[in-house]
């Protein structure tokens, strides 16, 4: 007797998504926002809290997770700050 192999192709479930529902990973990056450093602005001085908000602005509109130091020196730079 040969063995059997169940080949019916269940819907992807993503366990993280509380509602158990099926979800695209583009709908469900869409819908929430991504941050490396923190999730809020409210402990950060004036500079610091300029800072976050150009990093966060970057990554959303260059669709990343996470950045390199070199995109990082690219937002200070466009902040205007130099070394002299």
């Amino acid at each position: 007797m040969s063995p059997t192999f169940d080949t019916a192709v269940e819907p992807f479930v993503d366990r993280r998504n509380h509602s158990g529902t099926v979800t695209s990973p583009q709908r469900d990056a869409q819908q929430r926002e991504r941050r490396q450093f923190a999730n809020t602005y409210e402990d950060l001085s004036p500079e610091a809290r300029e800072l976050a908000q150009a990093i966060d602005g970057y990554k959303l509109m260059h669709r990343r997770r996470f950045i390199t130091y070199e995109e990082m020196l690219s937002v200070v730079k466009t902040l205007g700050y130099r070394r002299d």
